[in-house]
């Protein structure tokens, strides 16, 4: 039931103009992609979407901060993190506060921040150009990501995490000039916001359960792809603390892989499994 302090006019978020201007020049910018193709370009694109995205968002982000499901070396963290960081979805701080609320009052119009309850655009972008101030505030931060806030390197990545953007952007022009720019920064960076954002909507609306969850989480094959393992997020929802999301044999989890591969050679340690795989490591 809807909260008489969120539906009185008053309280209800307004239009960020600056957000809303911030985005669409991000969105413009990378329309002029074919007009500076090359196959370089998009190869470049294709690489720094996963990057950024499976492994410093979906791993690093979600996974490891957000969840806590294995645990790595301090530095080796602050490095995922930094990747993060450059995937342009704010800072860590920022971002897993919100996620960790959204797991607490999954699907609540008034306390989760993109449920999709609102509707499709809403939960997928819309949330972000209407901030509602208890979700973007140092309160909000303390209380939902207090083991960030406390540490002095993830405060100065969430104020300065827009910077990090500068060299990335020079790097690529010196050496791929407009095309390695407007497609290694302008088109990955839109291409890795939705891919995120249809986890926030559409894995809240289709696709099979797999889990009875409280919520009407889903997994989505199609999503899954675009993110890397995140579409499998009926699963996801179910065990949270889990750091495997595709379950199935057929349930492609790309970042698991990446896992996998840090717990093989001895850096990711205390990695939580899915109950029935537990059983058989024990």
């Amino acid at each position: 039931m809807t909260s008489q302090v969120a539906t009185s006019p008053e309280n209800e978020p307004k239009l960020n103009g600056l957000t809303v201007a911030f985005f669409s020049v991000i969105h413009a910018l990378a329309l002029f992609a074919p007009w500076c193709f090359s196959w370089s370009a998009l190869g470049i694109t294709i690489f720094l979407h996963w990057f950024f995205g499976s492994i410093g968002i979906c791993l690093g982000y979600h996974r490891l901060l957000s969840h806590r499901s294995f645990k790595v070396p301090q530095w080796l963290e602050y490095a995922i993190t930094l990747i993060g960081v450059c995937a342009l979805q704010g800072g860590p701080i920022f971002w897993v506060a919100g996620h960790r609320l959204h797991h607490a009052y999954t699907e609540d119009e008034d306390k989760d921040p993109y449920s999709a309850r609102r509707g499709f655009w809403w939960s997928h972008m819309l949330w972000i150009f209407y901030p509602r101030q208890t979700f973007f505030d140092a309160d909000h931060y303390k209380r939902f990501a207090p083991d960030l806030t406390r540490d002095p390197f993830y405060c100065w990545l969430d104020r300065y995490h827009l910077l990090l953007q500068i060299p990335i952007a020079v790097l690529l022009y010196s050496i791929g000039g407009w095309s390695w720019l407007v497609y290694g920064v302008f088109l990955r960076a839109v291409l890795l916001w939705h891919s995120t954002w249809f986890i926030n909507s559409v894995t809240h609306m289709w696709g099979y359960r797999t889990f009875d969850t409280d919520d009407n989480s889903r997994n989505l094959w199609w999503a899954a792809i675009f993110t890397y393992g995140e579409g499998w997020h009926n699963n996801h929802h179910a065990y949270p603390n889990v750091a495997k999301a595709g379950w199935k044999w057929w349930e492609i989890d790309m970042t698991w892989w990446s896992i996998w591969v840090l717990k093989t050679v001895g850096l990711a340690q205390k990695v939580i499994l899915p109950p029935t795989q537990r059983a058989t490591e024990t």
